[in-house]
């Protein structure tokens, strides 16, 4: 383990980090910020935007710092005159095609372009010439797809692929047009998308939006609240956005630790039952030809009784209990025990086992 160990100064500060490294992961180790609007720590370094160039000693010019390992002895910069200016140059440049338009945006506030073009302190003004003027496409009931406001740093395409291996877009058409998009620029459907929102999670700017989700409150207004999808015994880590008691949209907790922030179509668009009139709240007991509330301690104490009835007349192996892979591992044991132990009755089953 030892010679995987490798020794490089970033900032004149001598740093050890891991074989392997790239200098972006070896500073984001030791907290030196590196600016990045096409990497994404789920997807294979790109190298794309070139906002994370450095400065390496004796090259004569900047490398890119999410696709350049490291390399023992190497001495790193990571700010200097030279740099600042290079990505003050490149922010500027894309948002010479990008509409001035956060004041309405829906990723206003966590718009990393919106960052970085604050920090650098530029407004696009600096080029003039043509402009995207393309359509905003909401055919399908989840995500709405801006293409002006791409820009092109690959990452919807890669998680695509990579993570999802779906495949669903790619680059279309050529020069000044190239965006990513469907084959043929369909529309999403079932068909060809599984509407898992993957793209939108990874996307840095508001080119890629929750459709559900859009024109209900800024990213300030909004509560995140971590929880645990419910949907299938996975255990994917996931944040209900929350505004005045409702909840708005589902967004990626990336330190999941079963998911990454990886999602799909159930835990980040299926969240209509939270809020549904018909969601029930209160136990129902069937009386005569309908059902009615009841308190917790009635609806038990008559499911206990109508059990003992049941394994009196007919005996333990008549009985027994199905659970579910929505519940936690804890969960299903204690029924399982349940059902053994109180039951005498080892007539035990799981959705998961078919």
């Amino acid at each position: 383990m030892a010679q995987r160990k490798i020794k490089i100064k970033i900032n004149g500060v001598e740093t050890v980090c891991e074989k392997g490294d790239s200098i972006l992961t070896a500073a984001q180790r030791v907290g030196v910020p590196i600016p990045t609007l096409c990497h994404d720590d789920r997807l294979e370094p790109y190298g794309g935007c070139r906002l994370c160039s450095v400065e390496v000693k004796h090259i004569h010019r900047l490398l890119p710092a999410c696709t350049t390992p490291v390399k023992p002895g190497m001495e790193v910069i990571t700010e200097s005159a030279t740099i600042t200016r290079i990505r003050k140059r490149l922010v500027s440049l894309m948002l010479s095609n990008h509409p001035n338009d956060c004041m309405h945006c829906e990723k206003a506030g966590e718009c990393r372009l919106q960052d970085l073009a604050y920090e650098f302190g530029v407004d696009g003004s600096e080029y003039g010439g043509e402009r995207w003027d393309l359509p905003i496409r909401e055919a399908n009931p989840f995500i709405t797809y801006e293409p002006n406001k791409c820009v092109t740093c690959g990452r919807c395409i890669r998680i695509c692929s990579e993570v999802v291996m779906a495949g669903t877009i790619d680059w279309v058409g050529k020069g000044f047009y190239t965006l990513p998009d469907t084959a043929f620029r369909r529309p999403r459907s079932l068909s060809n998308c599984e509407f898992c929102g993957q793209c939108v999670s990874t996307c840095p700017t508001g080119a890629l939006t929750d459709k559900k989700g859009r024109g209900k409150g800024r990213v300030n207004e909004m509560q995140r609240v971590r929880t645990t999808c419910g949907y299938c015994g996975t255990g994917c880590t996931l944040y209900l956005n929350v505004k005045g008691g409702t909840v708005v949209k589902v967004t990626s907790a990336f330190d999941g630790p079963v998911n990454q922030g990886n999602l799909c179509i159930k835990g980040r668009y299926g969240y209509d039952f939270i809020h549904s009139a018909e969601r029930i709240r209160a136990p129902l007991i069937r009386k005569g030809d309908g059902f009615h509330e009841a308190t917790w301690d009635e609806a038990l104490d008559l499911v206990a009784k109508n059990f003992r009835k049941v394994i009196k007349k007919h005996g333990n192996k008549s009985v027994g209990a199905f659970s579910s892979s929505r519940c936690t591992n804890e969960e299903n044991f204690l029924l399982a025990k349940f059902v053994r132990t109180v039951f005498r009755s080892n007539n035990v089953d799981n959705c998961a086992r078919v």
